[in-house]
């Protein structure tokens, strides 16, 4: 897998018509949208919308009117250079949409890939994004977030794509100290419970390094790591890099940022060098296993 990643560096900037369509679905539902809501906005049919978002998009003007709309580029729509994204759910949607597509899927994501996490671990974080909750906007783009989520672990438990998840244990330790909390100011006994919550998932973490599933590597980076989470996407006939400033860990961030997307070659070689460098001095199997059963202990909450 990572030990054969120098010979299966591929790298496609062509634009692909389908993308367009996916790119346009996720901006879309990205801005809490409906398609009725955007096809009046372009002055165009609901089923004309549908077939764009299916790809079928030949008109420029159509494209620069989509762009004024949703108040993307038309480089980003057009998948040219780097795509930006700008909110959580937009984000999310676009890596799922590329999960479909990969044979291989390389994170370094803390405190875990959110493609591994247990079946709790996703009511937690319906529980968390509660937290800062201010209006009902936000509560309509959390709804929709937790729905790409789930399709997100869906199609990954349907799919099985060979997936390899870097883990910093900065990001293990302050999720056992702190647990998943979506402010600072919450009250001692949910605090309280959010730790337990969270030692209950590192405790599944560690049965993971342990079992080993097949298709999964897994290992804890000990050292500084870096500070920005990103993933690869292998696909067949090309990769795709994808920098991101959101958060589903320790004091999740699904409010501010902007998303990096793109093929460029330059930008995948140094990620993957990046992910290379950080496999190999990592702790794997049973001593991963060990290393973070000996961080419960220090830092995990007493039950």
């Amino acid at each position: 897998m990572l030990e054969t990643m120098e010979n299966e560096r591929v790298a496609n900037d062509s634009i692909r018509v389908s993308d367009i369509g996916a790119r346009l679905h996720a901006y879309r539902i990205g801005r809490g949208m409906s398609p009725e809501e955007l096809a009046e906005r372009l002055g165009i049919s609901r089923a004309a919308l549908y077939r764009a978002e299916k790809g079928e998009i030949f008109k420029i003007e159509t494209l620069t009117r989509i762009t004024n709309v949703l108040g993307v580029s038309l480089q980003s729509l057009l998948g040219i250079g780097m795509e930006y994204v700008d909110t959580a759910v937009a984000f999310f949607e676009r890596m799922r949409q590329l999960e479909e597509e990969s044979e291989q899927i390389i994170g370094f994501f803390g405190p875990i890939s959110y493609l591994l996490t247990s079946p709790v671990y996703d009511d937690m974080l319906s529980e968390v994004f509660q937290d800062s909750s201010e209006n009902t906007a936000a509560a309509a783009a959390i709804k929709q977030l937790l729905v790409v989520l789930k399709q997100r672990k869906d199609a990954y438990l349907r799919r099985r794509p060979l997936l390899v998840n870097l883990i910093a244990s900065s990001d293990l330790e302050r999720f056992l100290l702190h647990g998943l909390v979506g402010r600072p100011d919450l009250p001692d006994d949910i605090q309280e419970k959010r730790r337990v919550m969270a030692k209950r998932e590192a405790l599944h973490i560690v049965d993971l390094l342990k079992t080993q599933p097949i298709g999964v590597q897994m290992c804890i980076v000990p050292q500084s790591p870096p500070a920005t989470s990103f993933q690869i996407f292998r696909q067949t006939s090309r990769s795709v890099l994808a920098i991101s400033p959101f958060r589903l860990g320790e004091q999740p961030n699904i409010r501010v940022g902007v998303g990096l997307i793109t093929s460029s070659p330059e930008a995948i070689t140094l990620h993957e060098d990046i992910a290379k460098q950080l496999w190999e001095r990592s702790l794997k199997g049973s001593d991963a296993a060990r290393f973070l059963e000996q961080l419960i202990e220090k830092y995990g909450v007493c039950q």
